[in-house]
């Protein structure tokens, strides 16, 4: 029996409190990287000393559905990061606050419509563009290769090689879904999905997953973010980036206040400070090379152009909205989840 349900946790990791007794409380959800998660929160004590962060890893996916959960008694104030289409379904869903900070003159055009299109419920953060990152030495031993286009990956060959997350947990695994329909059309997307079917391992939990387990050598390609695929090269591993030939889709990494916050001000001002340039260009040490929101705030040298990669118009109004987004993961958790573990 082929098991390929999502095997990794979601590694849920708690700042250490760095307040002291009596101090104002902020609990924030995270779903970028633990480390850059971590590094955010560090970074925010040090300089707020008045406000301690109780911090939470989820992945986007699954902090809507915390969220969604806890509508009527909010236990999270702030949730920073992950892909923009749950934070935009959360918002049509009435989940998140309105909030126009004093920040969005400082910020890249594709935030700022972010923010426009949610009624100002979320807003634009980073943003980075979808592909995959291949071991160039476990794809050398086994004479497999390089796969640049969508196409490609179908190849038998790659039987057993691809990693990718579950679209239901992840929104890059989402953004995936949502960019091949956009490219091919919904139902030859969807006929692309199950062939591709044939040549995945596993379907992870996590979106940075995949390329983590290509870097280890336990896969041959993981289908992510490129950041991602880039943060394991500049670890040092045999990983090699690719943007699909036919076009790609992209993510604007967004951050929302939650409707009825028990700590309303804390959240805005962690909102506002996350938003300055000054921040923002510290994050590339914490091994984020997505592009800054902040028009002023440096990336990595290591992040990756986007003027280069064929980028599709993604809509994220239409994919972001709550009845496309429930009936695509509907679709794929029939045609395709159902066969993932059979």
């Amino acid at each position: 029996m082929k098991m390929k349900t999502a095997a990794i946790a979601a590694g849920a990791a708690a700042a250490l409190p760095a307040w002291s007794a009596g101090a104002a409380e902020l609990n924030l959800i995270c779903s970028a990287d633990v480390v850059i998660c971590e590094r955010l929160v560090s970074e925010f004590e040090a300089s707020h000393s008045d406000i301690g962060v109780n911090m939470v890893r989820l992945s986007s996916g699954e902090a809507y559905a915390k969220v969604r959960a806890e509508a009527r008694n909010p236990q999270t104030d702030l949730w920073w990061g992950g892909t923009g289409d749950p934070h935009l379904q959360a918002a049509a869903d009435g989940l998140t606050a309105e909030y126009e900070s004093p920040m969005l003159p400082e910020l890249r055009d594709w935030a700022v419509k972010q923010a426009e299109i949610s009624g100002h419920r979320t807003v634009g953060v980073y943003s980075g563009a979808l592909g995959w990152g291949y071991n160039t030495q476990l794809f050398e031993e086994k004479g497999l290769k390089e796969p640049a286009c969508w196409a490609d990956l179908l190849d038998p060959s790659l039987k057993g090689e691809i990693q990718i997350a579950d679209p239901n947990s992840s929104g890059t695994a989402y953004t995936t879904l949502a960019t091949l329909v956009q490219i091919m059309g919904e139902d030859e997307a969807f006929d692309y999905l199950k062939k591709l079917d044939a040549n995945v391992s596993q379907y992870t939990k996590s979106g940075s997953a995949p390329v983590k387990a290509a870097a280890r050598g336990e896969a041959g390609l993981g289908i992510v973010f490129m950041h991602d695929a880039v943060s394991q090269s500049v670890e040092g591993f045999p990983i090699k980036t690719i943007a699909p030939c036919e076009g790609t889709g992209y993510e604007v990494g967004s951050m929302s206040l939650i409707e009825g916050a028990v700590n309303p001000e804390e959240a805005k001002v962690f909102y506002d400070w996350v938003l300055g340039a000054d921040v923002q260009s510290v994050m590339p040490e914490a091994g984020s090379y997505q592009i800054p929101s902040n028009k002023e705030a440096a990336a990595s040298e290591h992040s990756p152009d986007l003027s280069e990669i064929k980028l599709i118009d993604y809509d994220f109004a239409e994919y972001g909205s709550s009845e496309r987004r429930k009936a695509l993961l509907a679709r794929w958790d029939s045609e395709i989840g159902g066969r993932a573990s059979e």
